[in-house]
């Protein structure tokens, strides 16, 4: 079992209710060089990525931008067919990958109505195959049902329902054993994951704790340092190409007026985003803020 890393990406100072978004201090420095979940993944043979690249110059990685929408615990099944609906008469910029996590209950509605423009993840998955474990679902049956991704990691796992970085780890390792791209969710700390098949099928998110869901949001510049570091990491210690090609993605309170400024740094290959992905029109000029970057280019 690799050692556990804490790379901390720390706030100076915490907000208040008032405050502004904290600035970050220390970030290439704080980020370690222990063995941790990229070079769990870096041991693995590396493939060349199926995905296609675009000419986008305005980005520092190679990979396509991409836009994932994360329905948390919301949604009815009267909701979820017009959020659908909008979403499929939505005019969305080609190249973009757009990825939606409805929750479990409706993923198989979603699937049987929704564009296949739009690809499906799950907003959890279990650390093995599936048995005597009530209330969980496991990779194989998500892959049954058409999920191409799954979300981990994320913030509410961590900080409400208690996961660590090891559990967390495991279920990556597993999900991508499993074939399953993984969003991966990173926050003030950036910890080990145990994660191992290849950094092809893996998308890394930064989500700032104190912005998600309370309406802040990391100026561009703030994710943009935060994005570099993270990157400049993983050509120190992985490999420039593992670097260049892995998607680094920003979710914090991202909306419809506030996506095309933080596309246009370069380091920003995307966004995760929450509350704005359950407005249709919303989530569409979010997809399409990847023009934003055509522009800086």
């Amino acid at each position: 079992m690799a050692a556990m890393v804490s790379t901390y990406l720390t706030p100076s100072s915490k907000p208040s209710a008032a405050a502004s978004p904290p600035q970050f201090a220390g970030l290439r420095r704080s980020l370690s060089t222990s063995h941790s979940f990229f070079h769990s993944v870096n041991s693995h043979t590396l493939r060349s990525s199926n995905r296609p690249t675009r000419g986008i110059v305005a980005m520092a990685g190679s990979g396509k931008f991409f836009v994932g929408g994360n329905w948390k615990c919301n949604g009815t099944k009267d909701s979820i067919k017009q959020l659908v609906s909008d979403l499929n008469s939505a005019t969305l910029e080609p190249d973009v990958d757009v990825v939606v996590g409805p929750p479990f209950v409706y993923i198989d509605q979603v699937k049987n109505s929704l564009t296949d423009r739009i690809e499906i993840a799950a907003q959890n998955s279990w650390i093995g195959k599936g048995g005597a474990f009530t209330g969980e679902i496991s990779a194989e049956q998500l892959k049954d049902i058409g999920c191409k991704w799954v979300i981990l990691g994320h913030s509410e796992r961590r900080h409400v329902i208690g996961e660590d970085d090891q559990f967390i780890g495991k279920k990556a390792a597993y999900a991508l054993g499993q074939d399953l791209g993984v969003i991966a969710c990173i926050g003030e700390l950036l910890e080990e994951r145990e994660a191992g098949k290849t950094w092809d099928n893996i998308v890394i998110a930064y989500e700032p704790v104190w912005a998600i869901g309370t309406g802040k949001v990391a100026s561009p510049e703030q994710a943009q340092e935060v994005h570099v570091a993270v990157r400049d990491w993983l050509a120190k210690n992985v490999s420039a190409e593992v670097a260049s090609k892995t998607r680094i993605i920003y979710g914090g309170s991202v909306n419809a007026g506030n996506s095309a400024d933080l596309a246009k740094k370069e380091d920003i290959d995307g966004f995760l985003v929450g509350g704005a992905s359950l407005k249709g029109s919303d989530f569409a000029t979010i997809i399409n803020s990847v023009t934003a970057k055509k522009v800086a280019a």
